[in-house]
């Protein structure tokens, strides 16, 4: 066999679970630019329910309808404003433009309504919010200084000697207001600061796991090149999240090549962890004829002395040893999804009832030969996923596999499956063909 037919066109396949980061970003960046109008939207629907109710009932004082008009007017105009800020982001450096004219807007309310009668006044305290959220810690100044106009326009528009009682119930409200935006701007500030932590924290995170996908990756066959002439070997792995608990490998052995498929209890780096563990034990093996023997010293070397059922680590794994003459020794720990497609089209099941690395304690090898065309097809449990995942989907598969001579075909197939939506499980699979 040339070089070529040896070698898969495609000999691995790794995808790393989506996690742009510009989505979010622009999504953050279209509600940022929506804010403004949210908010003034309840300011201005509030400054005109307390105008016409002013209007309308008979018991509510109006003691100068045009400056309470203004004031709704100048609520109305924030809202324009802000709309033009959500249309045009840029123009949000402006923002504090629209607190600003509510400020204005309230002050008339209240002059246009009773002036310190006005009932009206609690109003003032959406505007002092608005700008108190924002960091820093001059937007606690800017609310007093606005609160401060609020309270002194009537003087301004009507100047009158305020009587003592007055200024000292102006004086209290300012100190309440300042107090609400302080309080405002403190949360605001351990709320950025416990956001900035979390991204932060994550952005880590996600360079440890970017690292341990890269180093999970290497580990995976690149080629076929060192394989005897009689065997060729393609693999599929495509992870369910950035880092995965299957894997697929092939090595060469003095009489042939050594083939294995795992699947780690799990997803993540943990499975992970666990796969490059299992796979470097398995190959320390490469001078050992038995297949059995790599099981039981992948099962000696994760062994931790405590159970490994209650914590959850386990492997399943098909190993298999092909001399150049088509004999086979395999062993499967508690995988149960390989199959040998014979080259008039039969399909056999490869399993036996031993249990996973982790569990068991004892595992013996089985014999096989291979004829020329005949095609040994291990999978991870997520192929079945493919085929529906309900009881049937073995069935179905072993349908699938029979109707295709070609590992390329078989390779080629599932990763096209896989990568037409989400798969909740990883999905790999080892395709190991013989000929003479």
């Amino acid at each position: 066999m040339t070089s070529t037919a040896r070698t898969p066109a495609t000999p691995r396949t790794w995808t790393v679970s989506a996690r742009e980061d510009t989505g979010p970003i622009v999504l953050a960046g279209l509600r940022a630019s929506w804010a403004p109008l949210a908010k003034q939207a309840i300011v201005a629907a509030l400054v005109v329910a307390a105008a016409v109710t002013s209007a309308l009932v008979p018991w509510l004082v109006v003691t100068d309808a045009p400056r309470m008009w203004t004031g709704v007017a100048l609520a109305v105009a924030g809202l324009l404003v802000a709309g033009v800020m959500a249309r045009w982001p840029g123009a949000a450096r402006a923002e504090l433009v629209v607190p600003g004219l509510d400020f204005l807007a309230i002050g008339l309310l209240r002059f246009g309504t009773g002036d310190n009668r006005s009932v009206f006044l609690a109003i003032v305290v959406l505007p002092v919010i608005w700008i108190a959220a924002r960091p820093g810690r001059q937007h606690i100044v800017y609310p007093l200084i606005g609160t401060c106009a609020t309270l002194l326009l009537p003087y301004v528009l009507e100047p009158t000697d305020p009587r003592p009682s007055e200024l000292v119930r102006l004086a209290f409200a300012v100190i309440v207001y300042a107090a609400t935006a302080a309080v405002t701007n403190e949360l605001a500030r351990q709320a950025d600061l416990r956001l900035s932590t979390a991204q932060r924290r994550r952005r880590v995170a996600e360079g440890e796991i970017d690292r341990a996908a890269l180093v999970q990756q290497s580990l995976l066959p690149a080629s076929a090149d060192g394989l005897p002439p009689e065997l060729r070997a393609l693999g599929v792995c495509i992870p369910a999240k950035t880092v995965g608990g299957d894997f697929f490998d092939w090595f060469p052995t003095p009489e042939g090549a050594a083939f294995t498929l795992g699947d780690v209890m799990g997803k993540g780096v943990g499975a992970g962890m666990i796969a490059t563990a299992v796979r470097s034990l398995i190959r320390s093996t490469v001078d050992e004829p038995d297949a059995a023997t790599a099981v039981r010293r992948a099962a000696t070397g994760l062994a931790t002395g405590t159970s490994d059922v209650e914590s959850a680590q386990f492997t399943t794994c098909f190993h298999v040893r092909i001399d150049r003459d088509g004999h086979a020794r395999w062993v499967d720990a508690g995988h149960g999804l390989t199959l040998l497609r014979r080259a008039d089209g039969s399909v056999e099941s490869l399993r036996s009832g031993h249990l996973p690395i982790g569990v068991g304690t004892a595992w013996s090898s089985n014999t096989t030969s291979l004829d020329p065309g005949d095609v040994i097809v291990s999978v991870s449990d997520g192929v079945l996923d493919l085929f529906g995942g309900d009881l049937d989907a073995l069935d179905r598969f072993e349908a699938w596999v029979a109707g295709r001579p070609h590992p390329q075909q078989l390779v080629d197939g599932i990763a096209e499956l896989a990568h037409r939506g989400e798969h909740p499980d990883d999905v790999t699979v080892l395709c190991i063909a013989y000929q003479r």
